[in-house]
């Protein structure tokens, strides 16, 4: 039956026919034929269409069938309708916005001359006219399209610059669009210029780029720029459901949800991922007309399911990593990336929060109705500071999940770390319950309210400060001029370093006269002030290498260390002279004279300190967290060089005092009258 039919089959082609079968080869008899697969039928005279992506197949061909580009649409459509249209285009957005199928329409809609062949440039081109039907399928001969991704030399640009030179040969005006327009070399943008500048009146570029930081200035200032938005998500799920209609496949609502989540603001990824879907559960169904279901989309992209994301949330903030590992063994049997998880888990904690900040999106369509649900009942339970808590260790644990030899088990880990400090209090409730006025001790964090926020230096995650002033002894409570005060970063500043009565405010003082001139120097640490402001060099040594061993205005006894600056009393002689207009005088002493103005600032420090680590809650948090350390102690009624400030010297003599002048003779004591009775 073979040997006639390929015998019959050469006789047709008349070409010599193959030799008959006249038995069993040399490995044995021959195979049955195998039944020919079948084909499916296609209309007589007509070849099998291939089949094209939804991605390409509903491709906007028209302004209106732009999603999410509003503004953009009606710049174009005033433009148009106002004979307004630009010499050139810049399209700017991310990946799969329509940036070169708004190009192409810009081209039809250029060169669209209507059904009866008399229409000019409309923002609704017709689609049936010989130049809009060229265009849809791209071969026009005015309108040519460049990848600058492959194409970035001078050269090509040179060529599109020749092209420019010559009329249209078919539509209305020459169109260049160019892509990735940021991958061209600087010398092909340099090239460009002048004919991007003025170029002939039948010429219009458009370019896209989705990095618009990588190209030159001089080019976008030539240009009429259109920043593409990313298409909102409930925009895209709606896009998405008309679109499966029409390819006669139904979508739950919730499936085309992750579709749109995982898209990311683009249309060309979510019409893959769309794309995706269908034929998955064309496979898993045997072609039944069954709908696509969140959790086949889940599993597509390799997500949680979103109820179990929030259970684990859920088990985590409640402080139960038994529940929590089981969660996460479920998921990882299911062939889930518990790296991936985690980041839905980074996600949810980024919603609740937006919820907690924002409530009206608890009634807004952009998130699915169990996001608004379960993550509007986790934010009424959580607090800001548990949720800032939870979202930096969950940050910090993705880099490690990253850098971890095995993946689950670095996810396990961040999640039992997670667990045992749910119940950790904030600094806030913890002073609360050190200074005896908790009012909650069973509230963990799960406890709604202001509490105070993390963050700053801190003895345990307590931040510590120092001023100056009394408080009372004992339970160190919190009053109006002393004690524990919160400060602007969350933590908690001590106020009290030794028992005394509380001061009265103090009226803020008037500020100060203009220096005047010349300026009167009275101490030593005014002249170091001085010489701060005039020789930065000269002032850090006399800060930390000079001892003063007498200071009688104008002259000056200074001791300099031998790490010092060479000539430091000539140099700051001819300074204070030139300054001040007054005859100062600076020598150099081998007396021991005081200890340098940085060593005197160091010393006020560590007595600080050391009051500091003696007071009762500064013990209490130590008590309660052996490993936490004291961190800087600053005392800000000191000055800039830790010292208290000095005193004036009228406050200190007595006003009805007079001195003698340096020169004046010594009294002996048998001169005094010792009997005088005035």
């Amino acid at each position: 039956m073979t040997a006639s039919t390929d015998q019959d089959r050469a006789e047709a082609d008349d070409l010599p026919a193959p030799p008959p079968d006249d038995g069993p080869g040399l490995f044995g008899d021959a195979p049955a034929a195998a039944a020919a697969p079948a084909v499916p039928a296609t209309p007589a005279g007509s070849a099998a269409v291939p089949y094209r992506v939804l991605a390409r197949k509903y491709r906007p061909a028209t302004l209106d069938d732009l999603i999410g580009q509003d503004s953009t649409v009606r710049i174009l459509r005033n433009a148009f309708a106002l004979g307004r249209v630009a010499h050139a285009f810049m399209l700017t957005g991310v990946r799969g916005v329509g940036k070169t199928t708004t190009a192409r329409i810009i081209a039809r809609a250029l060169n669209c001359v209507g059904p009866d062949g008399a229409g000019g440039p409309t923002a609704d081109p017709c689609g049936v006219c010989a130049n809009c039907v060229a265009i849809l399928a791209d071969r026009h001969p005015d309108v040519l399209e460049m990848d600058a991704a492959s194409r970035t030399g001078v050269d090509d640009v040179r060529e599109i610059i020749e092209a420019t030179r010559f009329r249209p040969m078919q539509g209305r005006m020459k169109v260049f669009i160019i892509d990735e327009v940021h991958m061209l070399s600087r010398n092909a943008f340099n090239a460009l210029l002048k004919t991007l500048e003025e170029p002939p009146a039948q010429v219009t570029f458009v370019f896209a780029t989705t990095e618009l930081r990588k190209v030159p200035v001089t080019v976008l200032s030539r240009c009429q720029r259109f920043d593409l938005r990313r298409v909102p998500q409930a925009d895209l799920a709606a896009h998405f459901g008309r679109i499966a209609q029409a390819e006669g496949v139904a979508c739950t609502p919730d499936a085309l949800a992750l579709i749109a989540r995982a898209a990311d603001g683009s249309v060309r990824d979510g019409l893959s991922l769309l794309d995706q879907a269908i034929a998955q559960v064309a496979q898993a169904q045997g072609g039944a007309d069954v709908p696509i279901a969140a959790d086949l989309v889940s599993d597509m992209l390799g997500l949680a399911d979103r109820g179990r994301v929030f259970d684990l949330l859920d088990a985590v903030l409640a402080g139960r990593p038994d529940q929590a590992l089981a969660i996460t063994d479920e998921a990882h049997a299911r062939g889930a990336d518990l790296g991936v998880m985690l980041g839905d888990v980074l996600e949810l904690v980024h919603t609740v929060s937006r919820l907690k900040a924002l409530p009206a999106l608890r009634h807004s369509a952009e998130l699915p109705e169990a996001e608004r649900a379960r993550g509007g009942a986790l934010a009424d339970r959580l607090s800001v500071p548990v949720l800032g808590r939870t979202w930096q260790m969950l940050l910090k644990g993705l880099s490690e999940i990253e850098m971890a030899p095995d993946r689950r088990e670095a996810a396990e880990m961040i999640l039992i770390r997670l667990c045992y400090v749910a119940d950790l209090p904030p600094p806030g409730e913890l002073v609360r319950r050190l200074t005896g006025k908790d009012g909650a001790d069973a509230a963990g964090p799960m406890a709604s309210g202001a509490s105070a926020a993390t963050g700053g230096p801190a003895v345990g995650g307590v931040a510590m400060g120092m001023t100056p002033g009394g408080g009372p002894q004992g339970g160190v409570p919190v009053t109006a001029h002393g004690g524990l005060r919160m400060v602007a970063n969350g933590g908690v500043r001590v106020a009290d370093l030794s028992p005394a009565e509380p001061q009265e405010p103090i009226a803020p003082e008037p500020e100060p006269e203009p220096a005047p001139s010349p300026p009167t120097l009275a101490t030593w640490r005014e002249v170091v002030a001085f010489v701060s402001g005039k020789d930065a060099m000269l002032h850090g040594h006399l800060r930390h290498s000079t001892h003063l061993v007498a200071f009688v205005p104008p002259r000056i006894d200074l001791r300099v260390d031998r790490a010092g600056l060479p000539g430091l009393t000539r140099r700051l002689e001819t300074l204070l002279r030139r300054e001040t207009d007054t005859a100062w005088e600076v020598r150099s002493s081998t007396g021991q004279g005081a200890p340098t103005l940085a060593e005197q600032g160091a010393e006020i420090i560590q007595f600080h300190r050391a009051a500091a680590e003696a007071h009762p809650l500064v013990r209490a948090i130590f008590a309660r967290f052996p490993d936490a350390r004291l961190g800087a102690v600053t005392d800000h009624s000191l000055d800039d060089y830790g010292l208290p400030p000095e005193e004036a010297a009228s406050a200190v003599l007595a006003p009805d005092l007079e001195f003698a002048p340096l020169d004046a003779d010594l009294v002996d004591e048998d001169d005094l009258d010792m009997n005088d009775d005035r």
